[in-house]
């Protein structure tokens, strides 16, 4: 079973995206902080990572490149879920590595073009 973890510091943004991976048949681990990403990449690799932009501590942004320059954890799918929508960062977020940029609130079925893109 694919694993996903969703970095999003809006509870109702973290079940919603929950709600729809499930339904994707992805297990889902979420955390409110890039801080707690870390820790949870460090234990457990997800096959995808789905962040927030706007985070507590470090963003989203500096956790996409963080994890795309580090050898152990570059090969994690990032998809960026943000209400920051201008094509400036959507560049920017693929400039750092990311590999989609979905705006809030999410399309299920957008969402679901994502996983079955990037995951099958």
């Amino acid at each position: 079973m694919k694993t996903a973890l969703i970095v999003e510091d809006s509870l109702t943004d973290r079940q919603l995206l929950t709600h729809y991976l499930q339904q994707s048949g992805i297990k889902v681990i979420g955390v409110q902080s890039s801080e707690e990403a870390l820790l949870m990449v460090q234990s457990n690799l997800p096959d995808v990572v789905f962040l927030d932009v706007v985070l507590p501590g470090q963003s989203g942004f500096e956790l996409c490149r963080d994890l795309k320059i580090n050898e152990q954890t570059q090969n994690i799918h990032i998809v960026i879920c943000s209400n920051k929508n201008t094509d400036a960062d959507k560049l920017w977020g693929s400039m750092l590595g990311a590999d989609a940029y979905l705006t809030k609130p999410v399309d299920q079925q957008q969402l679901a073009q994502t996983i079955q893109q990037l995951l099958f």
